[in-house]
């Protein structure tokens, strides 16, 4: 079954970014869920699904449905989802599948956290730590960035990359940034700034790292034939798909390539295009040197070649293929699993146009990319203007 043209998404909203210590992660996730419905020009009363994630400083056994009654609402289709950052894309498939079952026509998705503000640093510490294997990873010490710098030392040595390919990652997204006013990180980069930065965990560098943040953000989807009577420009769901290979890093069959390949794939046959087709891309940008892989996986760059990509700006605004448009999780914000719904509300506005400046030119077709895990689970999302239904 196809859901290419079933839904669209007809409301987006941000939250502020950054550092914002005078609202809890439930509160976020409200302001976020309220402003994508009044962004859609509806009320709460028109809403009859809606979905979550979990927050990590402020959880909840049952997320969604505590959400909902902060709201007032009683949604007929409820779902909590867990599945780090790739979550934010399957649940919207999955929400358009719920609507194109008829279970309900209109879901609000709503994502928040507070890892900045929200979190002590013992509990950001076992957090970090958290994501490796009890027996064969945990004990030896390593946190997140350390399981992501092995994957920087297998791409350097497959394609005899250099660290300058992953500094023109982390500038090409703040060229992004420095054009978006929301973004939390305004101050331009260069790769000598990349490469002089703090050593994490060899070879990335603070740079190469996402940034920890607070923030919300939510969408409003609806069948499309409700979308066409929407107060802004619909976007349509074109594609959809997923790709999975580990839980653990020590588990992975590769660490130059991804499961985004199979996501990306899927996503494509379903929206019936193809990587030549699109006009800007939202990919997965936790460390610097998984955009590189993502790209090469999902097809926009050959194999090996997407660290001259960005060194030649064209991922860059103005570029060949505009990546990460606002900046993206290192330098618009991370608020940990909602960070990739960012990418969703931007893909949105780019869609809609009249973004001045920094908006994409003729952009019909934008691809999202999300990925959970330690390069684990991803999944992909094709969207459209009206125009490529």
């Amino acid at each position: 079954m196809s859901l290419r043209g079933s839904a669209a998404i007809i409301g987006a909203f941000d939250t502020a970014v950054g550092k914002i210590p005078d609202r809890s992660a439930t509160a976020l996730c409200v302001e976020a869920a309220l402003g994508a419905v009044r962004d859609a020009g509806l009320t709460l009363s028109e809403i009859d699904g809606l979905v979550t994630c979990n927050s990590m400083a402020q959880p909840y056994m049952y997320h969604a449905e505590a959400i909902a009654e902060y709201l007032g609402m009683k949604p007929r289709y409820c779902a909590t989802a867990a599945a780090g950052g790739g979550a934010t894309f399957t649940v919207l498939y999955q929400a358009a599948l719920a609507i194109d079952a008829g279970m309900c026509d209109t879901v609000v998705i709503a994502m928040a956290d507070s890892l900045r503000t929200g979190l002590s640093r013992e509990a950001a510490m076992i957090m970090q730590s958290s994501s490796g294997h009890p027996q064969y990873e945990t004990p030896y010490g390593a946190t997140v960035p350390g399981y992501y710098a092995l994957i920087a030392q297998a791409y350097l040595h497959a394609y005899q990359a250099r660290p300058e390919h992953f500094a023109a990652v982390a500038v090409s997204g703040r060229r992004h940034a420095c054009q978006n006013p929301h973004a939390e990180m305004q101050k331009p980069i260069s790769i000598e700034d990349v490469l002089a930065s703090r050593l994490i965990a060899d070879p990335l560098r603070l740079l190469d790292c996402s940034l920890v943040s607070d923030g919300g953000s939510a969408v409003v989807l609806t069948r499309a034939d409700r979308a066409r009577h929407a107060a802004h420009r619909p976007v349509y769901l074109l594609g959809a798909g997923e790709g999975r290979s580990h839980e653990h890093i020590s588990q992975a069959a590769s660490l130059v390539h991804s499961p985004a390949r199979e996501s990306g794939q899927r996503a494509f046959a379903m929206a019936g295009l193809a990587p030549a087709d699109v006009d800007f891309a939202q990919v997965y940008d936790c460390f610097t040197p998984v955009v590189l892989i993502e790209m090469e996986d999902l097809g926009l760059c050959a194999e090996g070649e997407a660290g001259d990509f960005f060194l030649r700006g064209d991922g860059a605004p103005g570029g060949r293929l505009p990546i990460n448009t606002h900046g993206g999780l290192l330098s618009h914000a991370h608020p940990g699993n909602p960070g990739s719904l960012f990418a969703l509300t931007e893909s949105v506005r780019q869609l809609r146009g009249g973004e001045g400046a920094r908006q994409v030119p003729n952009a019909r077709v934008g691809l999202v990319h999300a990925q959970g895990g330690i390069l684990s689970s991803h999944c992909t999302v094709v969207l459209g203007t009206e125009e490529v239904l």
